[in-house]
């Protein structure tokens, strides 16, 4: 389980506890509804489509003229 989901799970079990009245010995029956809930979350969120910007083609990137660099001398050769 991942640090987020699991923090998540956590959360939300502890608001089901405080929301019934804080009852003593319902801990797993609020750590199982919590983790359906968040799950239920996820496979919503990965369901909604990209947003319109992220999913649209990008766009043409204008050209910029880039000064070239003279090509290096080759370095001369010693000859003996």
């Amino acid at each position: 389980m991942t640090d987020d989901r699991h923090h998540r799970i956590r959360q939300r079990a502890h608001a089901i506890w405080e929301s019934q009245g804080r009852p003593h010995g319902q801990d797993r029956d609020h750590w199982d509804q919590a983790t359906r809930e968040v799950d239920a979350e996820d496979a919503v969120a990965q369901k909604k489509p990209a947003p319109a910007a992220a999913s649209a083609k990008p766009k043409a990137v204008a050209r910029v003229a880039v000064a070239k660099r003279p090509a290096a001398k080759p370095a001369a050769r010693k000859t003996k």
